[in-house]
């Protein structure tokens, strides 16, 4: 049974196809009822003209109700006036599922469509972000299978932080204390030892308390690591596959980012290689903006949002100061203040969508700075295992999956960029 959007052609025109969705809208005009259908691919305008049909049909298509499941049988017709341009001159009707009241009308506020996510998900805005975000999922894997890199299963159980020990969701293992995984990083960087360049997409969980626009409590995270690539090579990689979904989103998903209102003016100039600016060059830039900052302080949302007022497409920000970076970054052995760490953010104002830097491979300052930290280095020995058994120069990064849909779909915030959004206060559904 074919697609809507399949039939939408003018091969198709005059002859009788098969239709399978659901009602996205339904209208009365005098002898005729509209029905508006709906599936994964597209819509099209289906008309019952009760002159012309048997008196089953006529009863079925005056009962059916919005978002009602449907079979419908009829004649495709070119008509200018029906979205698409084509519609189902309708000749049989079957109702396989009859919706009760749907409860979402178009005029709701957020809480009202979070806590009905699981019928919001249908509208065409969501179904539209989906799709972008497959073909971004898509390019992301057909990035690294073109290059050279094998994709891996870290676990999401584990037994020691990543990050913040202050943002880890704590669990119950079989009487012992484990956690959500924060980032597949400590483990990808075990595996590189014996396969060098190596990926996964796996969910990843921080127990921040942020209220922004773009964080999440479960997001899903693309994370890389390679054996012997220096933070030049690593920021070369992260700009290529950023790129990589962009085009491929622009080649695949024009019609829904257009559907979003997307202006793609920036998507299109979304070019490698990427502008890079240090940390006190960013400190700089927002101090003579007149941003309360001093050196040492951390970019929040608000300062990489004036931060990307001077950039039409992504760029890089690097050397940050050690105290605002996580343990495992390595040191600049030119100014130990900094580590060789990057961000990418986004144009736009929808700022950091990656992060990144060269891991510290050296056992003895590794355990310092784990000391430092205030970390137990019992929790650590596997990780530190990996510096006194054949140690090498390594870097890795990894990529929010949901602020990337985010920007390059242009959204408002990054609840749509998930079917299920996890955040602070929203469990349900």
């Amino acid at each position: 049974m074919p697609l809507i959007k399949e039939v939408k052609s003018k091969e198709h025109i005059g002859l009788e196809v098969e239709l399978k969705g659901w009602v996205y809208r339904k209208m009365t005009v005098g002898g005729k009822i509209f029905i508006v259908l709906r599936d994964s691919s597209d819509i099209i305008q289906c008309v019952i003209d009760e002159s012309k049909v048997d008196h089953d049909t006529w009863s079925k298509a005056k009962k059916v109700t919005r978002e009602s499941s449907c079979i419908i049988r009829g004649i495709i017709k070119a008509d200018l006036r029906a979205p698409g341009g084509y519609e189902l001159q309708v000749t049989q009707l079957n109702i396989v599922g009859l919706s009760d009241w749907f409860p979402i009308r178009g005029n709701e506020g957020v809480d009202f469509l979070l806590d009905h996510r699981h019928l919001w998900i249908r509208s065409r805005k969501l179904q539209a972000i989906m799709k972008i975000k497959h073909t971004i999922l898509e390019a992301g894997r057909e990035y690294f299978n073109k290059n050279g890199w094998w994709e891996v299963t870290p676990p999401i159980l584990t037994g020691s932080a990543c990050e913040s020990g202050a943002t880890q969701f704590e669990v119950n293992y079989f009487g012992q204390k484990a956690y959500l995984s924060q980032s597949a990083q400590l483990y990808l960087e075990a595996l590189i030892f014996t396969l060098d360049k190596v990926w996964s997409l796996t969910p990843s969980f921080r127990a921040e308390k942020s209220r922004t626009r773009r964080h999440l409590a479960e997001y899903w995270h693309l994370e890389a690591e390679a054996a012997w690539y220096s933070m030049e090579d690593m920021m070369r990689v992260v700009e290529e596959l950023v790129y990589y979904m962009v085009d491929k989103v622009l080649c695949n998903r024009m019609d829904e980012l257009r559907f979003l209102k997307r202006d793609t003016r920036i998507l299109e100039n979304a070019k490698p290689p990427y502008p890079r600016i240090t940390y006190d060059e960013a400190i700089e830039i927002l101090q003579n903006k007149g941003v309360n900052i001093k050196w040492g302080d951390d970019l929040g949302a608000d300062e990489e949002r004036v931060l990307t007022e001077e950039f039409e497409s992504p760029f890089f920000i690097t050397h940050f100061p050690k105290e605002i970076k996580a343990f495992y970054m390595k040191l600049d052995p030119n100014n130990p203040r900094v580590v060789l760490g990057f961000d990418l953010l986004a144009p736009e104002g929808y700022g950091e969508i990656v992060g990144g830097s060269v891991r510290e491979d050296s056992y003895d300052i590794l355990l310092k700075r784990i000391l430092e930290v205030g970390l137990n280095p019992k929790e650590y020995k596997w990780y530190l295992d990996l510096r006194k058994y054949g140690t090498v120069p390594h870097s890795g990064f990894g990529l929010g999956i949901e602020r990337t849909v985010m920007w390059i779909a242009g959204l408002d915030h990054i609840r749509d960029a998930i079917p299920f959004p996890r955040f602070r206060e929203r469990l349900y559904p």
